[in-house]
């Protein structure tokens, strides 16, 4: 199960992105795509029917979700998150200092 989920700021703690943080665009089993990082080139055919055109386009390529780890906005380090029940309801809680994550957009 992911504790990490869209919306939320990530910073990169391994690869060739390590340091660099963004936004999770979106996530899937265990690899996540984040705004602006891990960019790649695809070469696409154009497409009558979308209305795409072809040529080379620049797109967010996924990172290992072992790679990221959740950006504490207070401390702005990187921490890990834990579960709370919390006046009956289940909050993603920061492991550090125990406070509340922000909600993702």
């Amino acid at each position: 199960m992911a504790k990490i989920k869209k919306g939320d700021q990530v910073l990169v703690i391994a690869g060739k992105e390590k340091g660099k943080q963004g936004a999770v665009l979106s996530v899937s089993e265990d690899r996540v795509k984040v705004e602006g990082l891990n960019l790649v080139k695809k070469h696409q055919k154009p497409n009558r029917v979308t209305g795409a055109e072809g040529g080379i386009v620049t797109q967010e390529a996924s990172l290992h979700i072992s790679n990221v780890a959740i950006l504490n906005a207070t401390t702005q380090k990187a921490d890990r998150i834990g579960y709370q029940v919390i006046d009956g309801v289940k909050t993603r809680v920061y492991k550090s200092n125990g406070e509340s994550v922000a909600v993702a957009k």
